[in-house]
C-alpha cells in the first residue's frame, strides 16, 4: 500500500512539473520540502507537548498534526518566497526542460512521501498501516520491511545525519541520531498493540532512574525462570537497568509492551554526550521472582498495579545484552519520555536486584534509594525528599528535549 501511494505521489508531482512547472521552481520545490522536513523533524515533539498540555482528548495524535502542520506551513512559507523571487519563468532549455522535470517530480514526490510515511507512523494506526515494518508476533528487528526505496528511512537518516554534524554545534550539543537513535523502528515499535490496549505516550513524566548504580553488569550467576544459564553472546554483555515507573504516570504507563522501552547506547571512550550517534536496544526481559530473568517477547503486555507501587515510584531491573564497544546513555519509554541513565557500575558497586511479579502486593520498604540527579539535590548538592521537590515536569535534560520542556506533570 505504501508503495502504490507513493508511486502515485510520484506521478502526480512529475506530471504537474512538466504541464506547468519549470525545471527551476521544481528544483526550489524539492530544496523547500527538504527544509520543511527539517523543521517538522526538529520541532514536532515540542509543539506537541504543548497541544497536549492544552488539548489532553488529542494526546495521541498530537504528534502526527504539529508534523504535518509544521511541513505544511514552512513548504507553504517557502514556496510564497520563491515564487515572490522568481515571478518571471526561467527557461533551461528544450531538452532541459523536457528532462528535468519530470526528474525533479520524481524527487519532490519521493520526498513527500517520505515525510507522509512518517507522519502516519507517528499516529494511533493498526501497526500494518502505512505499512507493516515488522511483524506483529514476533517481530525481527535485524530484519525490518521498508516500502519501495524506503523515501521514510531517506528524509530521517537525512536529518540524522544533519543533527549530529552541522547542526550539533546549535546550542546544547545534541542529536537527533541519539535521541532517537533508530527512529522509524522505534516509532513502529512502538505502536505494536498499541492501538488497542496500550497508550503510545504518557501525559504526565513516566520515568525515574537512580543517579548511581541504576546500571551494572549482570552477575555470571544469573539465570533464566527455569534455573538454565544465560547463554552468551559474542561481542556483548548482558546488562541490568533500573527503571523507576512513576504512580502518578500509571494511567497512561501502567501498560506496555517490551517494544516501548529501549536503551540508547553510545559508544565508548567519548564524552557522555547527546551529540553524535546513537544505537537504540531493546530488553530481553526482567528480573522477577526467586533474582531469576524473566524473558519476554516484545510484544508481550506488562501491567503494573498501583497496590505494586511504593513510595510513588515501582522499581524494574531490565536485562539488555549492550555491545562490548557500547555504554548506556538514555533510557526511554514510550514516545515522550527519556531519562539519562548512570554510568555502569560492577563488583561489589552492583546492587541487589529488585525482582518484579506482576500482580504482587509492594514489596516492604526498602533503605531509601540513590538521590535522584537534578530532582532530588539541590543547587549546593544538599539532599531533598520527594515532598521538597518542586512541581513542574520532572523531567532530565533529555526528557526536556523530547518535549520542550511541555510536558507538566500531573
Amino acid at each position: 500500500m505504501a508503495s502504490l501511494v507513493m508511486l502515485a505521489i510520484i506521478v502526480g508531482c512529475a506530471a504537474f512539473l512538466y504541464l506547468k512547472g519549470t525545471l527551476v521552481q521544481g528544483i526550489a520545490m524539492v530544496f523547500n520540502a527538504l527544509i520543511a522536513g527539517f523543521v517538522a523533524f526538529a520541532f514536532f515533539e515540542t509543539l506537541a507537548a504543548m497541544l497536549v498540555k492544552y488539548s489532553p482528548g488529542i494526546a495521541a495524535w498530537a504528534q502526527t498534526i504539529c508534523f504535518l502542520l509544521l511541513f505544511i506551513l514552512t513548504f507553504a512559507i517557502l514556496q510564497t518566497l520563491s515564487l515572490q523571487i522568481n515571478k518571471e519563468k526561467v527557461d533551461m532549455g528544450k531538452w532541459a526542460e523536457k528532462v528535468g522535470r519530470p526528474v525533479s517530480g520524481v524527487v519532490l514526490g519521493y520526498v513527500l512521501t517520505g515525510h507522509l510515511l512518517v507522519a502516519l507512523a507517528l499516529a494511533p494506526l493498526p501497526s500494518e498501516y502505512p505499512y507493516a515494518r515488522f511483524a506483529e508476533r514476533n517481530p525481527n528487528l535485524a530484519d525490518p520491511s521498508a516500502p519501495l526505496l524506503s523515501p521514510d528511512g531517506f528524509v530521517t537518516g537525512l536529518f540524522s545525519t544533519l543533527s549530529k554534524g552541522s547542526f550539533a554545534a546549535l546550542g546544547t550539543p545534541k542529536s537527533f541520531a541519539v535521541l532517537h537513535a533508530n527512529f522509524l523502528d522505534q516509532i513502529h515499535l512502538n505502536r505494536m498493540k498499541g492501538s488497542v490496549d496500550v497508550s503510545l505516550l504518557t501525559s504526565a513524566p513516566a520515568l525515574d532512574v537512580p543517579s548511581k548504580a541504576g546500571v551494572w553488569e549482570a552477575p555470571s550467576t544469573l539465570r533464566d525462570a527455569e534455573g538454565k544459564p544465560l547463554p552468551a553472546r559474542p561481542g556483548e554483555d548482558l546488562m541490568l537497568v533500573r527503571v523507576g515507573i512513576r504512580k502518578s504516570a500509571l494511567k497512561d504507563a501502567a501498560k506496555f509492551t517490551m517494544s516501548q522501552l529501549r536503551l540508547v547506547v553510545i559508544p565508548k571512550g567519548g564524552a557522555r554526550s547527546l551529540a553524535g550517534q546513537g544505537q537504540a536496544i531493546y530488553p530481553l526481559g526482567y528480573i522477577g521472582e526467586g533474582g531469576r530473568l524473566e524473558q519476554k517477547s516484545l510484544t508481550e503486555i506488562i501491567s503494573i498495579q498501583a497496590a505494586e507501587v511504593q513510595d510513588n515510584v515501582k522499581e524494574i531491573d531490565f536485562a539488555f545484552y549492550v555491545p562490548s564497544q557500547m555504554v548506556p546513555m538514555l533510557i526511554e519509554f514510550k514516545r515522550n519520555n527519556a531519562e539519562q541513565v548512570s554510568t555502569p557500575v560492577s563488583g561489589e558497586d552492583a546492587p541487589e536486584p529488585i525482582p518484579f511479579a506482576p500482580g504482587a502486593p509492594a514489596a516492604p520498604e526498602r533503605p531509601e534509594r540513590p538521590e535522584r540527579e537534578g530532582r532530588q539535590r539541590g543547587d549546593n548538592g544538599a539532599s531533598r525528599s520527594r515532598e521538597d521537590e518542586p512541581s513542574g515536569s520532572g523531567l532530565s535534560p533529555a526528557g526536556q528535549m523530547l518535549t520542550g520542556g511541555a510536558l507538566e506533570e500531573n
